[in-house]
């Protein structure tokens, strides 16, 4: 960390060491762990971090904001509510992310004031507003959600920065949205599409893959997976693993796209928008991509294909252990 980032962490410190108490609207992302960190360094057991259970958020994510406010040293609270009670949230338009958001952070006020904490803190950084339509941002400022990682004119490169002086494992997380960003833009959310979605995605995770998305276009799954995924996603082994499992799980068609992994692509007018909670790479072989061909044993730097048969249970397969060279 230079001079320049140090000198921006120490202002970020000295205006969240103004408040009597922050929560923090913490998804486990480098981005809000990084407040979280930044607020217990200034207030100690005055902050708090706060995580919003729901439908859209996959339970691996909670584990993660778990363990990593764990690490932090800092009180971790829950609130719980469900995004599928707002009907302008479910009907999907392009405001979706306001609606979410709003919600969100009005659960988080009511807990922040429950404990007597007058202000709420997001992970907003000083890359987000020129990332595109970013319609979560206007609930932000409406609600008067301070963001000390945009105050201090933080960006992203600098935010991971942050995360790896901190020791933070989240610091090279990839980003990821909450589970309703894979649903297309005026389709429907539902808790069925959000279910198969999430143990769609927990499939390719148990198999090694490190950036992806399974898009569910109204029973077609469409799978991304990062650039140097690719070649892994065309074994013949995990075409028919993948195929097999996801018609399973509900969908009528799976399908693989070629263009790899994408931001915002089910929503073009969203795009930029997918940029909460995520695998981290350190947990699913990052660096040791799964690669096409590669034998199906620990250790060997790739996708396990053992047990990928017609035969296997998909429920059996989302909890099995896959090796996945680590």
């Amino acid at each position: 960390m230079n001079d320049d980032v140090a000198a921006k962490v120490a202002a970020a410190k000295e205006a969240l060491s103004t408040h009597d108490g922050v929560l923090v609207a913490f998804s486990g992302g480098v981005d809000s762990s990084v407040v979280a960190a930044l607020a217990y360094d200034a207030l100690g057991d005055d902050a708090v971090a706060c995580t919003a259970k729901s439908e859209t958020l996959p339970a691996e994510e909670l584990d993660d904001a778990r363990r990593v406010a764990d690490d932090i040293g800092i009180e971790h609270a829950l609130v719980e509510f469900s995004e599928l009670d707002d009907p302008d949230f479910v009907v999907n338009g392009d405001d979706r992310c306001y609606h979410c958001r709003t919600m969100r952070l009005s659960r988080m006020y009511e807990a922040a004031q429950e404990r007597g904490i007058g202000t709420v803190c997001d992970g907003t950084n000083a890359s987000d507003p020129g990332e595109g339509h970013r319609p979560g941002l206007q609930a932000v400022e409406e609600l008067n959600v301070a963001s000390p990682l945009l105050e201090a004119a933080i960006t992203k490169d600098e935010v991971r920065q942050i995360a790896a002086h901190y020791g933070l494992d989240v610091a090279d997380k990839p980003s990821m949205a909450c589970l309703s960003s894979r649903i297309p833009t005026g389709l429907e959310v539902t808790e069925e599409r959000l279910t198969r979605i999430e143990k769609a995605e927990r499939l390719l995770r148990t198999w090694g893959f490190s950036q992806f998305r399974v898009r569910d276009h109204d029973g077609l799954a469409r799978i991304e997976v990062g650039a140097d995924e690719l070649e892994a996603a065309l074994n013949p082994d995990f075409v028919t693993a993948a195929r097999d499992h996801l018609l399973d799980l509900g969908f009528d068609h799976v399908t693989l796209d070629l263009e790899g992994y994408t931001t915002g692509s089910v929503s073009p007018a969203t795009s930029g928008q997918e940029d909460s909670a995520s695998v981290s790479p350190a947990e699913n072989g990052a660096g040791n991509s799964p690669s096409a061909g590669s034998e199906p044993t620990a250790g060997a730097g790739g996708v396990e294909t053992e047990g990928f048969g017609d035969d296997a249970d998909p429920e059996d397969a989302l909890s099995r252990e896959y090796p996945t060279g680590r």
